[in-house]
C-alpha cells in the first residue's frame, strides 16, 4: 500500500520526503484584492497539489507578471471530462475513506469563488499520463494604469506645495 501523503499541517521535512521536485517560477504579481481570501486561495491550491499527489512526485508554482498564478502536480491520472466536476463543493475524484487529513472536497470549490470574487478567471485541465495530475491557472485581472487620484468633488483644494 503507497505512503499516505503529508498533512497540509505537516512539518517541511514530511513533505519534502513526499514531494521529490518542487519547481517554482515566481515573477512578480501583483493582485489588489483581500489579503486573507487570496492566501487562502494560495494555501488551498498547493495543499490539494500535495495532498493529491504521489510518493515522490512533482509540485510546480508559477507567478507571472501578467497576473496569473498556475499550480501543477503530479498525481492520479484524472479523465478531463471529470475536471469542472472537482470544482462543485464537496465533490472528490474518489468516494471518501473518512481517514484524518482526508478532506471534504471543498478545497478548489473555494478557490473558484475566491477567483471569482477578484474577478479572475479559473481555467483546471487535467495532466496526461503517465505523470497524471492536475494543472491549476488562475489569471487575475492586471490593473489599468491611470492617473494618480485626485482630490474629491467639491474637497479643498491641499495647500501643500
Amino acid at each position: 500500500m503507497p505512503a499516505a501523503p503529508p498533512s497540509p499541517d505537516s512539518s517541511r521535512d514530511s513533505v519534502t520526503n513526499w514531494i521529490r521536485t518542487v519547481v517554482r517560477e515566481l515573477g512578480p504579481l501583483t493582485v489588489a484584492g483581500d489579503r486573507a481570501l487570496l492566501g487562502h486561495l494560495v494555501r488551498n491550491l498547493l495543499a490539494n497539489a500535495v495532498r493529491h499527489n504521489r510518493a515522490g512526485g512533482r509540485v510546480s508554482v508559477t507567478t507571472c507578471a501578467d497576473g496569473s498564478l498556475t499550480v501543477s502536480n503530479s498525481g492520479p491520472v484524472i479523465e478531463p471530462g471529470d475536471v469542472p466536476r472537482l470544482l462543485e463543493p464537496f465533490r472528490r475524484r474518489a468516494e471518501r475513506l473518512h481517514t484524518a487529513g482526508e478532506g471534504a472536497g471543498l478545497g478548489l470549490s473555494i478557490v473558484a469563488s475566491i477567483a471569482r470574487a477578484h474577478g479572475a478567471e479559473l481555467r483546471a485541465r487535467a495532466n496526461p499520463a503517465p505523470e497524471g495530475g492536475l494543472t491549476v491557472r488562475v489569471e487575475f485581472p492586471t490593473p489599468t494604469p491611470g492617473p494618480p487620484p485626485g482630490p474629491a468633488p467639491g474637497a479643498a483644494p491641499d495647500p501643500r506645495p
